[in-house]
């Protein structure tokens, strides 16, 4: 196994209106990205399922996501992470368009749903 090294806040790209994602360590089992959005929000009206569990920590920034069954956003905040179970219709409502948010990602291939997968597809 190759030894992996770096800083998640290195080259940080500059705003642009994709989010950037950088896959750090992938197995048969997981796969672990680095995304940083600036301002990137879900299409209204649009909600993402995944085949995966997906555990994130929002690092740096603002956001809200927002889960299909629960009326309340959960605003995120550096530090705080959430646990998505595969199948789970959610989307993010918002990202700080004033500063980089930085997110770890874990996907669990290991707990995968006989739902489809679905792109995150995001607008600026």
């Amino acid at each position: 196994m190759e030894r992996g090294q770096g800083n998640l806040f290195d080259e940080v790209p500059a705003p642009s209106a994709a989010e950037h994602l950088t896959t750090l360590l992938a197995s048969e089992n997981f796969h672990l990205e680095r995304i940083i959005s600036t301002g990137q929000s879900t299409p209204e009206g649009q909600w993402l399922t995944q085949e995966t569990g997906e555990w994130v920590v929002l690092l740096s920034g603002a956001a809200g996501l927002r889960f299909e069954q629960d009326a309340q956003e959960i605003v995120m905040r550096p530090g705080d992470y959430v646990y998505i179970p595969a199948g789970c219709r959610h989307r993010v409502a918002w990202t700080s368009p004033d500063e980089k948010s930085v997110w770890l990602a874990l996907h669990d291939k290991s707990h995968v749903s006989g739902s489809e997968s679905h792109e995150q597809g995001y607008e600026s």
